[in-house]
């Protein structure tokens, strides 16, 4: 194949709440170019398209074909807007960010939420047009992804997969992100885990690292605060694996590298949950790097509709 017939990069974005990562993406998936610059999830939706044009600019050359964004928040690939998020980016939610985008770039763009593209990266490493996989990242909050028979799940406003809003019996009457309460991101992410510890010990909020440490000497109340978050991950997850029957259950974030006490009570409660025909399945890390979120929102430009500068429709 000859350079004029290779087909053409397209731009990666990942979106999160404090940073904004960017990459010129071949088409084998090799990163060409890259940027990395401040979220500026302070000043409202405007000044983050903004941003994120400014992203794309910094590794664009004259090849490139579209954009692929990779964001927080519920994001309706259909639509491009996101129909849901929280206060880490004021303004966020209700923000049209695939027509925004294309608007300030020229750009066709593509977009879906954050997580669920870098989970498409797992699927795609996975192999085979029937895979099937459960994916949670455990951070600040709680998402997650499912695929089943290939395919990713979006769902209607593209609130698949997001596993934070489950409700959980180790969460009861606890407030969740969402504004309602018992989900299990109010017990299981970061957050939640240190604002436990807080109240049994009646000390200040602290961070989870902090928490993590007392853990590490021993604390008991520490300890429980992080098996009981773990707990309700493994519970969740195995209760949906269940009724999946997923070939893989990925579980990364933040919350899951704190050590061995997290992963171990996460592991027992995910496997007393099991069917006997899973017996053999184990929750596992993911095998795309850290670059899954970005390669993630590269490839969406692949698989899902892709809104053009000059309409406020998608095409294909």
């Amino acid at each position: 194949m000859t350079p004029t017939t290779r087909p053409a990069p397209v731009i990666g974005l990942d979106l999160g709440g404090t940073k904004i990562d960017a990459a010129l993406v071949g088409a084998d998936g090799t990163l060409l170019a890259r940027h990395t610059r401040p979220t500026p999830a302070a000043d409202g939706a405007e000044a983050v398209l903004d941003a994120l044009a400014g992203a794309a600019a910094a590794v664009r050359d004259a090849r490139a074909t579209a954009i692929g964004v990779a964001a927080a928040g519920v994001i309706d690939p259909v639509s491009g807007t996101v129909t849901s998020a929280t206060d880490t980016i004021r303004g966020w939610a209700g923000t049209a960010l695939a027509a925004g985008l294309a608007a300030r770039t020229g750009l066709p763009v593509a977009c879906d939420n954050d997580v669920r593209a870098a989970a498409g990266t797992e699927l795609a490493a996975q192999g085979g047009p029937f895979g099937s996989l459960i994916y949670a990242a455990v951070g600040t909050g709680v998402g997650g992804a499912v695929a089943v028979s290939g395919r990713m799940l979006h769902g209607a406003r593209g609130i698949a997969g997001h596993l934070g809003h489950l409700p959980s019996p180790e969460a009861a009457g606890l407030p969740c992100t969402c504004g309602a309460t018992g989900h299990l991101e109010a017990v299981a992410a970061g957050p939640g885990i240190a604002a436990r510890y807080a109240r049994v010990t009646g000390t200040p909020p602290g961070p989870l690292q902090r928490v993590a440490a007392r853990a590490g000497r021993g604390d008991p109340d520490a300890v429980a605060a992080i098996t009981l978050g773990a707990r309700a991950v493994g519970r969740a997850l195995g209760g949906l694996a269940n009724a999946l029957g997923p070939e893989r259950v990925v579980v990364t974030g933040g919350v899951t590298r704190i050590g061995a006490l997290y992963r171990n009570a996460l592991h027992e409660a995910f496997s007393a949950e099991l069917m006997p025909p899973l017996a053999q399945l184990t929750p596992g890390e993911p095998r795309v790097g850290h670059d899954a979120a970005v390669l993630g929102g590269a490839a969406l430009t692949r698989t899902l509709p892709l809104h053009t500068p000059r309409t406020t429709g998608a095409s294909r």
